[in-house]
């Protein structure tokens, strides 16, 4: 039987100081049957003269203009001929066995469609980070959160998650993906730029019939926020937006009609309670989240991807609230909120 074909594909714009720094360590791990490429999304920095005189060896994609995290991996991989993609970013220092362990649980079952390693904080190699965690989940109201993080608090890592099992998205940061489910889904939804496109295409993948998967036995280290630093107003409102979109396309319609009034007043919520701190960008980017769903919805839909299927079963859902365990009853812990052992 032929070894599967691997491709690393990293998504640059002006991360030329990361590459310098993880790009190395990544190289050190390739093997037979990997490549590994670059997508550059138009950078200004010396991203691209910096590859070329230093690691010649390495697959150089340009795209003309700077796509988002979503066109922009759309756009490359559809130029990439391999059995499996792992979308890496550019802050992430990898372990030195984190490749074999996710594609051979990809290949012991063929519906599995994405993986997630073990994503921790760079800074303190202990620590679960905030962009996946030990795996991603969802709640009853679309909010998303991570075996080891809950919104902001990120727990330590002992150990608590290190059996694979069935999530609901996998983080961008790291994600291992079947090239053929990725295409047959039509990839990311374009429309939505950058964030939270990851968890859109895995709800896809899950009503399609395919299934996501933690792999704790793959280990990565992740500097976060490089591209937009958490709280940045653009940030805020990508996310917001792009939420309100997602549930929007794959909430069956019995759902929809009172999940989404419901999550547009806790939204507003929110930015209305972060008046009296000063949190002004706040606001407007919620504000501006609510309308430009309110015109995708009028004007843009057929600019975005839908599910082709609606028939999958999901996993990796809590339904209950997660803001209501965490806020209202302080609950900071995965298991503690979710009630796994």
């Amino acid at each position: 039987m032929a070894k599967p074909t691997i491709a690393i594909v990293i998504l640059n714009w002006n991360g030329k100081h990361f590459l310098e720094k993880f790009i190395p360590n990544v190289v050190s791990t390739l093997r037979d049957g990997i490549s590994l490429w670059v997508a550059d999304n138009a950078s200004t920095d010396d991203s691209i003269s910096f590859l070329i005189e230093s690691y010649p060896q390495i697959h150089l994609l340009q795209n003309r203009v700077n796509e988002g995290f979503a066109k922009g991996y759309n756009t490359a991989l559809a130029q990439i001929n391999a059995d499996y993609y792992v979308l890496l970013n550019s802050d992430v220092e990898v372990s030195e066995n984190w490749i074999m362990p996710a594609i051979t649980l990809m290949e012991s079952d063929q519906k599995i469609a994405a993986v997630q390693p073990k994503i921790l904080q760079y800074a303190t190699h202990r620590h679960f980070e905030y962009a996946g965690g030990a795996g991603g989940w969802i709640d009853s109201l679309g909010y998303p959160f991570c075996m080891g993080r809950i919104f902001d608090f990120c727990e330590k890592d002992s150990g608590q998650y290190d059996v694979s099992t069935p999530i609901f998205w996998a983080s961008g940061a790291a994600m291992f993906v079947r090239s053929s489910a990725f295409h047959e889904a039509g990839g990311f939804d374009p429309y939505f730029f950058a964030h939270q496109e990851e968890i859109d295409l895995c709800w896809r993948f899950q009503l399609a019939g395919y299934s996501i998967r933690s792999c704790p036995e793959s280990v990565v280290y992740h500097v976060g926020g490089g591209t937009l630093p958490k709280g940045n107003e653009k940030k805020v409102y990508l996310n917001f937006r792009n939420n309100l979109i997602m549930l929007t396309k794959n909430l069956p319609i019995r759902q929809r009609i009172w999940k989404i009034p419901l999550r547009l007043m806790l939204d507003a919520i929110s930015a209305w309670k972060n008046i009296p701190q000063g949190e002004w960008p706040y606001f407007r980017a919620v504000m501006k989240a609510h309308l430009h769903w309110l015109k995708w919805m009028v004007l843009d839909q057929g600019k975005s991807n839908f599910p082709k299927k609606k028939s999958g079963s999901l996993h990796g859902v809590y339904n209950g609230s997660i803001a209501w365990k965490h806020f209202i009853l302080g609950r900071n812990v995965f298991k503690e909120i979710v009630g796994r052992d």
